[in-house]
């Protein structure tokens, strides 16, 4: 089960919500997969962090779960350029089920590496686009959710314009029985862990770090 504990495989992420996120769609889909996470702090931790990691012994596979914020070709050409002197070549551009680089084998010299761009690998966004993927169908709260935030005027709202949609999922988290965050709401079944979105995630997470993957 992935956890805390040291493992030759590692998720590298930006902070405690995408672990979460992740712990709870493993979870909910009885993933049997052996990685523990390693939460950087932000973006920018989280790509000095990669050749670091590339470089300890013993590793078999790596993964980096980042947003890809306002600008997904930037993003993915950061995760390039940290792979400079390594033995892993990534394609151009993302794709749009996530990069998986099988590693060798044989001498471990090489780890598996995967890459997976929030929301969708293909568009600019960050975890709660991917999060609102998991709403369930026809929730009669998220129009409402929608509506309250369209309705804040210019002069009064403190989001970045780009922020929009998790002003949105996080008013519809708190209109729950118990207000919680997205894992826990994914934990609740509040939001659908067999939703396609979900799905192509844990598809990623098992071509990287599931059994015979490096």
């Amino acid at each position: 089960m992935a956890g805390k504990e040291p493992s030759a495989n590692v998720l590298l992420v930006e902070g405690v919500d995408d672990k979460h996120v992740v712990q709870h769609l493993s979870e909910k889909l009885a993933l049997d997969l052996e990685f523990c996470y390693s939460e950087s702090g932000g973006k920018d931790a989280l790509l000095d962090a990669i050749p670091v990691v590339l470089k300890q012994a013993g590793r078999r596979a790596v993964g980096v779960l980042m947003d890809a914020n306002d600008n997904i070709d930037a993003r993915w050409q950061a995760v390039r350029d940290r792979l400079r002197g390594s033995k892993i070549a990534l394609a151009s551009e993302p794709r749009q089920e996530g990069i998986f680089v099988p590693g060798d084998p044989n001498t471990h010299l090489k780890p598996s590496f995967g890459v997976w761009l929030m929301p969708d690998n293909e568009q600019a966004g960050e975890l709660e686009d991917f999060v609102i993927q998991l709403l369930p169908k026809g929730d009669p709260i998220w129009p409402l959710a929608e509506r309250f935030i369209n309705d804040i005027s210019q002069e009064h709202r403190e989001f970045q314009p780009q922020k929009e949609n998790r002003a949105k999922l996080h008013a519809w988290l708190a209109t729950r029985r118990r207000p919680m965050k997205m894992g826990s709401a994914i934990g609740a079944g509040s939001l659908d862990a067999t939703a396609p979105a979900a799905r192509a995630l844990a598809h990623w997470l098992t071509a990287l770090f599931g059994a015979g993957a490096s």
